[in-house]
């Protein structure tokens, strides 16, 4: 019998896990949208990144954003012709390609971080900052297990 509560109790976190970032990616989009910002949080999370460290390359874009190569050069093909990004090859190397924000890129993710900050904020009303800790703790430990699947 223990078993099965074991069981039940893996697929509740599963669950609460798949439904959160489900929940937290449509905050996300509706805030987008009520901005007047036509961007997803796919795309956000590589502007994000782009804002916060500067020009990348596409495999550096990749890793910090834990998606594969072809998944981030589509989300990249979609920010260019929304003219987010811009990208450069290598003077060096040509098959290495640096991405960098446009100024349109820049003041969007400008424009987006008060609202982007509100739901981070909202999202964790009622919780202490060791609440955020201890979360954040067991997540980054849920994921380096898991990752050794990958």
């Amino acid at each position: 019998m223990a078993v099965k509560k074991k069981k039940r109790a893996s697929r509740r976190v599963g669950f609460l896990l798949e439904s959160t970032t489900r929940v937290v990616k449509l905050s996300f989009t509706r805030a987008f949208k009520n901005l007047g910002v036509d961007i997803t949080p796919e795309q956000w999370v590589i502007v994000d990144t782009l804002y916060q460290q500067g020009n990348l390359t596409q495999k550096e874009i990749a890793k910090a954003a834990y998606k594969n190569d072809p998944t981030i050069s589509r989300i990249i093909d979609k920010l260019e012709k929304k003219n987010f990004v811009l990208r450069t090859s290598d003077s060096d190397d040509r098959r290495k390609t640096t991405v960098k924000l446009t100024k349109f890129g820049k003041k969007t993710a400008e424009k987006c971080y008060p609202e982007v900050h509100k739901l981070r904020e909202l999202s964790w009303k009622g919780l202490s900052a060791k609440d955020y800790n201890s979360l954040q703790r067991i997540l980054e430990r849920v994921f380096e297990n898991s990752e050794t699947y990958l």
